[in-house]
């Protein structure tokens, strides 16, 4: 069986467990100054965590945003911290999110369009109500490998969160429900 794996030994070791690396809560403006301080400090509430801000990569004449300039607020919640909020942000959309949301790499997307919706989040008006974007990044263990400063080395092709296993994953877990 040279370097194949049986179902039974699949199951057994621990290095082809999935987990949760990361889910970052997005927030984008478009345009700096009031709105993404409103849109931190929803971030802010939602999380207990400072957001930080992104700048614009590149000059976009048409929606009068300037290159550098702040245009959205981000908040990286990590493992079991980011698990309890996705089950939070998953009810808001009502368990369900499309197949199609998910990459070839155990990554997927998807958005809520009032902030509000997420159980536990109270409306202030003075600060109005965002829609917002989660990402959420599976791993196996040894994936800190290839993200290491000292002797970084890559992953095998066999060892990355294919989509079908993301899913998986997702149903299994989370009980989510995967809309065509």
């Amino acid at each position: 069986m040279s370097g194949l794996t049986s179902p039974e030994t699949e199951e057994t070791n621990v290095n082809r467990r999935i987990r949760i690396q990361k889910v970052t809560l997005n927030i984008a403006t478009g345009k700096s100054g009031e709105p993404l301080e409103k849109a931190k400090k929803v971030l802010a509430q939602i999380t207990d965590h400072s957001p930080a801000t992104k700048r614009a990569r590149k000059a976009v004449k048409d929606f009068n945003i300037r290159k550098g300039e702040p245009i959205a607020a981000v908040v990286t919640l990590r493992r079991e911290e980011g698990g309890t909020f996705l089950v939070r942000a998953l009810d808001a959309v009502g368990n369900k999110v499309r197949e199609s949301s998910f990459d070839d790499y155990g990554n997927f997307s998807f958005g809520i369009k009032e902030h509000i919706e997420i159980p536990g989040t109270k409306y202030v008006p003075e600060l109005g109500i965002f829609g917002a974007t989660i990402h959420v990044t599976l791993e196996r263990p040894g994936y800190r490998v290839a993200r290491r400063s000292i002797r970084a080395s890559k992953i095998g092709r066999h060892h990355y969160v294919s989509r079908r296993e993301a899913v998986d994953f997702m149903q299994d877990n989370f009980n989510i429900v995967i809309a065509k």
